[in-house]
């Protein structure tokens, strides 16, 4: 009886320990990896990564360090209003933290940074430190609890661009020049579409919990059309100064289907979670794919009539 009694403890020690961990997990939103790791892999196109350890530390660091600080502290401050959304407490959506977990998630977040900015500062000098402040910026003005740009419209959509310092920090890493300007564009409306079509799975949410954002102020109709704009600029950038017939074809493939979403399928009703994660399914092969063209072609390292610097 003593023995079985002990046992209790240690198996709720394991059980708070997985879960903690599979918090934590959820918090780097692997969900997004494939998206995340695109971006880093985006201006390597044809480099020898394999076999490369700082490509791999820096791969590491974007999906799982870098996660928990651009979602952790969304998580953080907006805790109350994820308890409306039933995307949430998943590996592909995000966490759904206890108050304890949300409020032992900081320091989680600091500690896990020091070694790799500690070894980043070491391969790289200290503009990583710029690189840094800038991230820091951005996640501040995103989330700040009375004037973050989260329910400012439409700078909720447009600090979205800051996922370009993924950019940058894969060039400086692994000795890549930096990409052209126009894939730069192309990232920075990447990252704002995506963002968008977020905010039109989260719109009853969000109106539950009197958040703003530009899908909840246009209507999910318009949010649907600005995606189709946002893709359509991005096909134009492509075509013109990549030639990629490619991607541009893929990214014309995705206005047809947003207007089509927008005007014939599922117009402004909302989506069943059956079908979130069917997208979300979609939207991971769809990047996996682009990271093995992106590899294999390279063609947004280099644009037409410009030089890499």
């Amino acid at each position: 009886m003593a023995d079985a009694t002990a046992a209790l403890p240690s198996k709720a020690k394991s059980a708070t320990l997985f879960s903690d961990l599979a918090f934590v997990l959820q918090v780097s939103r692997p969900g997004l990896w494939s998206t995340t790791a695109l971006f880093y892999l985006m201006p390597l196109g044809h480099a020898d990564i394999i076999h490369s350890r700082i490509f791999w530390v820096g791969l590491f660091y974007v999906l799982f360090p870098l996660g928990l600080v651009l979602y952790g502290v969304n998580d953080i401050v907006d805790a109350d209003a994820d308890r409306f959304n039933p995307r949430k407490g998943t590996f592909l959506f995000g966490s759904l933290g206890a108050s304890d977990q949300l409020s032992a998630l900081r320091w989680k977040i600091v500690a896990v940074q020091i070694p790799f900015l500690a070894l980043f500062y070491f391969l790289m000098g200290p503009r990583i430190l710029w690189w840094l402040l800038t991230l820091a910026t951005a996640v501040g003005l995103y989330n700040a609890p009375r004037f973050g740009w989260k329910g400012r419209p439409p700078f909720d959509v447009l600090i979205q661009s800051s996922y370009l310092l993924v950019f940058v920090l894969s060039s400086w890493l692994n000795h890549a020049p930096q990409l052209p300007w126009p894939a730069f564009v192309f990232g920075a409306l990447f990252a704002m579409h995506s963002h968008v079509f977020g905010e039109v799975m989260d719109i009853a949410p969000d109106r539950l919990s009197g958040r703003r954002t530009t899908t909840t102020q246009i209507g999910t109709v318009n949010a649907k059309l600005l995606i189709a704009a946002l893709l359509c600029v991005e096909g134009v950038l492509v075509f013109i100064f990549f030639r990629d017939l490619l991607i541009t074809g893929f990214l014309a493939a995705g206005v047809v289907w947003f207007l089509l979403d927008a005007r014939i399928f599922w117009k402004n009703h909302a989506y069943t979670p059956a079908q979130m994660h069917i997208f979300m399914w979609a939207w991971n092969a769809a990047s996996l794919a682009g990271m093995y063209w992106n590899w294999t072609h390279a063609t947004l390292t280099h644009a037409a009539g410009l030089t890499r610097s």
